[in-house]
């Protein structure tokens, strides 16, 4: 077996490991379903990538006397299910389809009793797919938003403390929209550390952040005055969300699950400190440690890359794959090493990528192609680059989403 192949089967023993129907099982069998009360009815909502996995492993497991499904996902991973409303919607940009999906989540929760219950299953991927501006926003000023939030360099946490200071529905709204009704959500965390208000932006949960805090976060980045007036406007004289009802949530899988499977499947010992950060600072991590260890090395996390103005096609897994390319061309690493970076979903960015697998060749690959590898990513132009020498890592939507996995393998001993 070659070492991109080893790395290729590893990386999919990754994604298995947070299979969301394998994984909402378990999760049934740490903290049962609770049944609605009497005539109550159950009211099932999925979002996010794994909406669909989760909602047909949930009805198969449990179809109650009275009850109503709505599952809300991006167009690669939707599918039929039976009894189930199920609703594409856009990602990473939110469109319409996404507020028509949270205008039929308000709808379903307008009603509720307190006999009745509200069963959430919620996956990475659900702060784009559930756009609910608050008043005086609008759908072109969410999609802006998103825009500025994915190109400012912010981890995930502080992007989603913008997104809930700016929706009706994340933050906890969703929670307080099902009132009286008890909420029992099942949580897929593509957030590394896994704090259940960041993933999704936290709908069922509660608030990670104020508006304010959003506001700071925003100028300390430099791109508040690329956010909309009216977004700027809101977050300087918004009041913090009022406190939250009472949380009952449970984690079924997360990245470190994925990560250990991954390092089992190699043998080895996963690296404990997540790879998170500026991608560059990433890829010197990940060659000093290749530098300093012949072993199979084993990295989850989520980078960040921070947009020029000149932006071209890729996302953080490939533009990682070929920083790692450059920076061990520099360090002269030898022997036959490959790396692997792909986000487990199987989409990397806004395209149809999970990342890039590359190798010893691919510096003589791009030479031979006449590209510039600096320019490539001055320009973050990864794709183009790693589809000419055929390194894009190519799996289709998994139906998952625990964040990133990276794989760096040095058969040889070093010299």
């Amino acid at each position: 077996m070659t070492a991109r192949q080893k790395a290729l089967n590893a990386f999919l023993a990754g994604v298995k490991a947070a299979d969301p129907a394998d994984s909402l099982a378990h999760g049934f069998q740490v903290d049962p379903l609770r049944p609605a009360k009497g005539d109550g009815v159950t009211y099932f909502i999925a979002t996010g990538k794994a909406a669909c996995k989760m909602m047909q492993a949930a009805l198969d497991f449990y179809q109650p006397a009275r009850f109503e499904a709505l599952a809300i996902t991006n167009p690669e991973n939707a599918c039929q299910i039976e009894n189930c409303e199920v609703i594409s919607a856009g990602h990473p940009v939110p469109d319409a389809q996404g507020m028509h999906g949270v205008a039929r989540i308000f709808e379903m929760l307008k009603a509720t009793r307190e006999k009745d219950r509200v069963i959430v299953l919620l996956s990475g991927g659900s702060s784009a797919l559930l756009p609910a501006p608050v008043a005086g926003i609008s759908l072109s000023d969410k999609i802006t938003v998103n825009e500025v939030l994915l190109g400012s360099g912010l981890n995930i946490t502080d992007m989603n403390v913008v997104r809930q200071s700016l929706s009706r529905l994340k933050g906890g709204g969703l929670l307080m929209a099902a009132q009286p009704a008890p909420v029992q959500s099942y949580i897929l965390s593509d957030v590394i550390g896994d704090d259940l208000r960041v993933v999704g932006s936290g709908p069922s949960i509660g608030a990670v952040g104020n508006p304010a805090q959003a506001a700071a976060l925003l100028k300390k980045a430099d791109v508040w005055h690329a956010m909309p007036p009216a977004t700027r406007t809101y977050l300087t004289t918004a009041q913090a969300p009022p406190m939250q009802h009472a949380v009952h949530a449970t984690l079924i899988a997360s990245n470190a699950t994925s990560a250990q499977a991954v390092a089992d499947y190699l043998a080895t010992k996963m690296q404990t400190a997540p790879l998170i950060g500026d991608v560059e600072q990433a890829a010197q991590r990940i060659v000093n440690d290749a530098l300093a260890y012949s072993t199979p090395l084993v990295y989850g996390g989520e980078t960040t890359v921070e947009l020029s103005k000149v932006v071209g096609k890729g996302g953080r897994n490939q533009e990682l794959a070929l920083r790692v390319v450059r920076l061990v061309k520099r360090a002269g690493l030898t022997g036959d090493w490959c790396f692997l970076s792909g986000g487990t979903d199987g989409r990397d960015g806004p395209t149809d990528a999970a990342g890039g697998l590359v190798d010893h060749t691919s510096f003589a690959r791009l030479e031979a192609a006449s590209i510039d590898l600096d320019r490539v990513l001055e320009r973050h132009d990864s794709y183009p680059a790693l589809a000419v020498i055929d390194d894009l890592l190519m799996t289709g939507a998994t139906g998952t989403n625990v964040a990133d996995l990276q794989i760096f393998l040095r058969p040889s001993p070093k010299t």
